[in-house]
């Protein structure tokens, strides 16, 4: 299938052109329109769809009155990493899904607005925040994604003196790193990362816990502990061949585009993506921009299964992805030299019983082997949990998935509080940025409410 869309040339300079934001911002006259169309509900149930709880009809109205600031502060009050979500959200599922207007005739586009909004506050070099009175009290918080970034800004607000560890060179997690630049450009995060440290918040970059620091110094020098180091890179499929030349982690993949390492040895070439969620999409996406001949999904379930949102997978088709649905995965087969030569797979059919995540069980189909032929294959099968840190800090998890008492955010270890992907899992909502920034939020909030002797109060943070 040729893609729908047209692509530079597979040279190394003109491919950087592919990975430049591709949906335009509202124009000032596109953004005032939209803004007027919104009734500004009381009782809003986009404000109720949203995880951060943005007020969305406030923040509306403030870009119809051109009080950007206002307009910016509002939703970054919510969300401090509101600039990534304007992009990132499945906003059809949660606020737009929400908008009353849905009934008549089209939902606002508040995505589109908060990008608007956020965006001149970013062009404008504005501080949106200020730090609290300080507290005499010092929060350490391990990992500097969207879930650390927003406890650490909380947190910061609230009088708090606060370091982020993280061991990656620039803070901002997924954001920084994991998604594509041609929907979220680094230089978004990045902003978001500046407003938290304009707070007077330290980040020590390439420090990891237990090499760059000890759990008993973490633990001696701060009086709270923050862990939200998300999840790691792709694990093992565990099938022969995924050690040859031409296989690719998915997340490594992505975050090479994103720090300029362009992988040019794809051009050309027929690549299949092992896996259905968002990473996988993102990686499928990438791999038509740097030039690959034809891309196809391999998954062992069908559309109805797959954990990608609706607007990644229609993203995908217009990308020009194909779709091997029911389609497992036996082995990777090399050619003479010890290269990606074709990918062995087996048909599958989906069972009546259900698994424990509530989707119909694969089963394969005897005697379909058949072989897809392929230069490339990238493994997007979900992510590594970090359990030798959690280990290490010697708190329960349930296979990676750190166990929380979701009153009090607390771990097993009282000092240690946990947001983000490192808790995703064990009924803490969907793993998407939105969610792990409103967990981080919590976590600030819980340790404040805890240093206030006032488990129940709410928390007043500084403007």
């Amino acid at each position: 299938m040729e893609s729908s869309r047209t692509f530079n040339s597979w040279s190394s300079e003109r491919l950087v052109d592919n990975f430049v934001e591709f949906e335009p911002g509202l124009t000032a006259k596109g953004a005032m329109e939209e803004s007027n169309r919104c009734l500004y509900c009381y009782d809003a149930p986009c404000i109720k769809a949203c995880p951060t709880g943005i007020n969305i009809p406030s923040f509306i109205k403030r870009i119809a009155a051109n009080n950007m600031k206002g307009a910016a502060r509002s939703i970054m009050e919510s969300n401090p990493v509101g600039a990534s979500c304007s992009r990132v959200c499945p906003t059809e599922e949660l606020c737009e899904g929400a908008c009353v207007l849905n009934q008549a005739s089209a939902p606002i586009q508040i995505g589109l607005l908060q990008r608007y909004a956020t965006d001149w506050a970013r062009n404008h070099d504005v501080q949106l925040f200020a730090p609290g009175a300080s507290n005499g009290k010092k929060v350490a918080v391990i990992g500097g994604g969207p879930a650390g970034l927003s406890a650490a800004r909380e947190l910061a607000r609230g009088g708090f003196s606060v370091v982020v560890f993280e061991a990656r060179e620039m803070a901002g997690g997924l954001d920084t790193y994991g998604i594509v630049s041609f929907r979220l450009p680094q230089s978004v995060s990045l902003w978001e990362v500046e407003q938290v440290e304009k707070l007077g918040v330290e980040i020590r970059t390439g420090v990891k816990v237990g090499t760059g620091i000890s759990v008993d110094q973490l633990k001696e020098e701060y009086d709270a502990i923050v862990l939200a180091a998300g999840m790691g890179y792709v694990p093992r499929i565990g099938i022969e061949g995924e050690e040859l030349e031409g296989v690719y982690d998915a997340i490594r993949l992505v975050e090479a585009t994103k720090t300029g390492n362009l992988p040019l040895e794809l051009a050309g070439k027929r690549v299949a993506v092992i896996g259905a969620g968002n990473t996988a999409i993102d990686a499928a996406t990438c791999s038509v921009r740097l030039g690959a001949a034809n891309v196809k999904m391999v998954y062992r379930r069908t559309r109805e299964e797959m954990t990608a949102y609706d607007f990644e997978f229609e993203f995908a088709k217009q990308e020009g992805v194909e779709f091997s649905w029911l389609t497992m995965p036996k082995r990777i087969i090399s050619d003479a030299d010890g290269k990606v030569a074709a990918l062995e797979c087996i048909r599958m059919t989906l069972a009546g019983e259900t698994g424990k995540d509530g989707r119909r069980v694969p089963v394969e189909v005897e005697g379909s082997e058949f072989e897809m032929p392929v230069e490339a294959v990238v493994v997007a099968i979900g992510q590594e949990r970090h359990t030798e840190l959690i280990d290490l800090l010697g708190i329960e998890h349930e296979r990676g998935v750190v166990k929380i008492d979701e009153a009090t955010r607390r771990t097993s270890d009282p000092q240690i509080y946990a947001a983000g992907d490192i808790i995703f899992g064990s009924g803490q909502g969907e793993a998407m940025v939105v969610s792990a920034a409103e967990q981080g939020k919590q976590a600030a909030y819980a340790i404040s409410r805890y240093f206030a002797g006032q488990e129940d109060s709410v928390i007043e943070t500084a403007v």
